[in-house]
């Protein structure tokens, strides 16, 4: 369905495949790539890190030198061959999954490719970024789908009294790696979106990501009234009727896209609920598609293909629509495929009633077979976030599972770190799975691993000499302190980072908590620390900004000239400097805040330790010859003591361990303690703490199983589908019926006869579990197990009673007996949450 792509009919023939390299955002992070781009233009190279703006740029003259020029060709070459391979090369998927066949719909409000593409705001973006690389890398039949923003996020500067100024450049498509999506004959797609009294057209436009292709969805077309156009104007821009609007762009407009362009996709990844719509517009293509005459059947059917993927960490992050509001846009909905405003309602809703707001966690929830957090201590998390949605069942067993993030290595590590891992672990390292590559790496040398960090440290120093040099020239400031810029930071000194959005849950000033400690350690005339500090605050967070006013204040005292800087306009190509040269990467979230974070694991990759709080990824990571932690692994809110308790620990953290640590050298000159941390942490959590592994967590543990489920429920024209909802109902409608009898049991020398007598009206007892629940105690694990059931009570309508011996030492009294729906084919307690305790 895609037209040809590019438009240069005056390239030379020794050029012909610059364009593919131009406009594929995965190539652009191959580090041979980024010597070929700087090579043509540095100077529109280190202002842009834009390939295919510097294609654009080129005059004819250039070109003819390009073509002329032996050693531009010879890397050109090089690149050629090497994507050829990538393409040609069997990827894990085709391995693994010959005949899965079907695509993988992936949803973000926002995807962070590259700083060449600003349609990202932070971590979500970032991680959505990673995973359609790594989606490549191994083969996974993936479609992105997102929104191309005309500003994107906004850009940041401080001026001289430390207060943050916001830009919002214009994204020219002309001048983006994205290309608008058009039929054989030409024509630009376009898709149609009802809203009231008007329809809404949509433009795509894609992007290629090695193997993937990611579509974008643009509000700004002519056809449009002129607030429509802005729909696609900001990143998380605007009021709350523009953030449904933009919601309903990407969910039901991506989902529109899809069915247009006939892309079968048996699953449906939502990255955050913001692109939560999309499993209404799915349910409702269904219903057409299979021609159900129920939207709740067409519901129980494509359920079985959604994932729901959460990163948030406290419920109030959840967006959520007035019920006016909600209805305003999907009045038409409800008609359309017959049924009333107050059950779709329903699926957004807690309690159900007409105030409570539409909650797009809870329609991505109830419309997805399974959902995940994004770290093992997320998972907990999350299961207590949603405990409302499932009541009286136990917080462990509400149904979210885990799958921890993990980074795109190639995109983060920089050329000095590509050359040391492709010398170690080969080539392929990262397009297949990981684990091998652990001992591997743990094989290189003391000498090899100083060497490599001192490389990155001073190209870290370099970049940032220059940033600062341009911000001075911006402020006018003396010629003097312009030169004093080329003498920013010592390459010998331990250098430590700090960057994050400043938001009050991550404790930007906890650094700050004691200035004049923190003064002296990183004055201290033998052992000297530099600081490099960065992170910008939400517009409206007037706290963010005081915070950022708080840190550059101390930057501009006198005796920490040269030891601490702050680097305004937070983005991937500052983040992508930071990671690869800083020594130690400090991290204080209020835990469980974090959700998972994934700085410091880029930080990992190129030799850099962690100092962070006990949360997010860092709690199953950490280990004490890995790096520090801060915190108890315990939860404290804001408490301001505690802040204070853990500033002090971060102090004593940073004088008498890490920094001791990193200069305390042996006769060579090599401080051992440091760079056994360095070659533990690296082999270690590098290939686990991988997009790599992560993608393939995806597809073994929800990709393949739920593609089987959905296609259960769609075989024989739906029949399973409609068999689920039948027993959902029965289950609905005699649920308030059930009762217990009595209970009993007969406790013997290490055992415990229990039994029961159930009375489950006109369900059938098939379509239930009796089961046997304890909590855990002292040093009992939780336990849960299902009873038989045995005779038949008499003179009762499904009366029986149900049996269990257990072998145990615990009381009889922590035991209880419990009945919740069962069916085999279900996804409980997601699709039917219903239980009743004895006790």
């Amino acid at each position: 369905m895609i037209s040809q792509r590019y438009l240069f009919p005056e390239i030379p023939e020794e050029l012909k495949g610059l364009e593919d390299l131009a406009s594929d955002m995965l190539w652009h992070t191959v580090s041979g790539s980024r010597r070929l781009w700087r090579k043509i233009d540095p100077k529109l190279w280190d202002a842009t890190s834009n390939p295919w703006f510097i294609l654009e740029s080129l005059s004819k003259e250039k070109m003819t030198d390009l073509s002329q020029d032996s050693e531009f060709q010879s890397l050109f070459k090089c690149q050629l061959e090497e994507r050829k391979k990538y393409f040609e090369h069997k990827t894990w998927f085709e391995e693994n999954f010959p005949h899965f066949k079907d695509n993988i719909a992936y949803f973000s409000m926002e995807f962070g490719l590259g700083e060449e593409l600003p349609i990202y705001s932070g971590g979500l973006g970032i991680l959505a970024g990673d995973y359609l690389k790594a989606a490549s890398d191994l083969g996974l039949p993936v479609v992105g789908i997102g929104l191309l923003y005309q500003q994107g996020y906004f850009r940041q500067l401080i001026d001289s009294k430390g207060e943050q100024i916001e830009f919002y450049p214009y994204n020219d498509p002309a001048l983006l790696p994205v290309f608008p999506l058009r039929n054989e004959s030409g024509e630009w797609f376009s898709v149609e979106v009802q809203l009231p009294g008007r329809v809404l057209t949509l433009r795509p436009w894609y992007v290629i990501v090695g193997r993937v292709f990611l579509y974008l969805l643009d509000s700004n077309d002519p056809a449009n009234i002129p607030s429509d156009r802005t729909i696609t104007g900001t990143l998380y821009g605007g009021d709350n009727e523009m953030r449904i609007l933009q919601e309903i762009a990407l969910g039901i407009g991506g989902w529109k896209l899809l069915s247009k362009l006939g892309i079968k996709c048996n699953i449906c990844h939502l990255n955050e609920g913001h692109a939560a719509f999309a499993i209404l517009e799915r349910a409702k293509s269904c219903m057409q598609e299979m021609s159900l005459d129920s939207f709740w059947t067409a519901l129980w059917l494509t359920r079985a293909g959604n994932l729901f993927t959460t990163h948030t960490p406290v419920e109030a992050g959840f967006d959520r629509f007035s019920p006016p509001l909600f209805l305003k846009y999907f009045a038409d909905f409800c008609q359309d495929v017959k049924i009333s405003a107050d059950d779709l309602l329903a699926l957004g809703q807690q309690y159900r009633s007409k105030e409570e707001p539409f909650n797009m966690a809870y329609l991505a929830l109830r419309g997805s077979a399974a959902t995940n957090g994004v770290s093992k201590l997320h998972e907990k998390v999350s299961q207590n976030i949603f405990r409302g949605l499932f009541p009286r069942w136990p917080v462990g067993q509400i149904p979210i599972g885990s799958v921890t993030n993990g980074v795109h290595v190639p995109t983060w590590h920089s050329q000095e770190t590509d050359e040391l891992w492709g010398s170690i672990c080969g080539k392929d390292r990262w397009r297949q799975p990981t684990e091998k590559l652990e001992e591997k790496f743990r094989s290189a040398s003391d000498c090899t691993l100083l060497e490599w960090r001192k490389k990155n440290r001073l190209n870290l120093i370099l970049a940032l000499r220059k940033r600062i040099r341009c911000h001075c020239a911006m402020m006018g400031r003396h010629p003097s302190d312009m030169s004093e810029c080329n003498c920013l930071f010592d390459p010998n000194v331990l250098t430590i980072g700090f960057a994050r959005r400043f938001a009050s849950y991550k404790r930007p000033t906890l650094l700050l908590h004691d200035k004049e400690r923190l003064a002296r350690i990183l004055t201290d005339p033998h052992r000297p620390v530099q600081l490099v500090v960065a992170g910008k605050a939400h517009p409206q967070d007037q706290i963010g900004k005081a915070m950022i006013r708080e840190w550059t204040a101390f930057v501009s005292r006198k005796e920490l000239h040269n030891r601490v800087v702050f680097v305004e306009d937070y983005d991937m190509r500052l983040a992508l400097d930071l990671v690869q040269g800083i020594d130690l990467w400090i991290n204080n979230p209020r835990r469980p805040w974090e959700a998972s974070g994934t700085s410091g694991m880029k930080v990992v990759v190129n030799g850099g330790l962690n100092i962070s709080e006990l949360d997010g990824w860092w709690a199953e990571a950490y280990s004490a010859d890995l790096g520090w932690a801060l915190g108890d692994g315990k939860e404290h809110d804001a408490d301001p003591a505690w802040d204070a308790y853990e500033a002090e620990q971060l102090y004593n953290l940073l004088e008498n361990e890490v920094i001791p640590a990193f200069y305390e050298r042996d006769e060579r000159g090599i401080p051992r303690k440091w760079v056994n941390k360095i070659r533990e942490s690296v082999s270690r959590l590098t290939p686990y703490f991988s997009a790599n592994r992560m993608v393939r967590e995806y597809a073994n543990i929800y990709y393949i199983p739920l593609c089987y489920a959905i296609e259960k429920r769609k075989s024989k024209a739906g029949y399973l589908a409609r068999e689920l909802e039948n027993w959902k109902n029965k289950i609905t409608t005699h649920w308030s019926s059930l009762h217990f009898g009595n209970f009993n049991y007969i406790q013997s020398e290490g055992q415990i006869q229990f039994s029961v007598q159930v009375y489950l009206d006109e369900i059938q007892p098939d379509w239930v579990a009796v089961e046997l629940y304890a909590d855990e105690s002292g040093q009992h694990p939780q336990f849960c197990n299902i009873m038989e059931r045995a005779e038949p009570l008499v003179g009762a309508l499904n009366g029986f009673v149900y049996k269990l011996t257990v072998t145990t030492q615990r009381p009889a009294e922590d035991f209880t007996p419990r009945i919740r729906p069962y069916h085999p084919e279900a996804f409980l307690p997601v699709e039917s949450a219903e239980i009743l305790w004895f006790r």
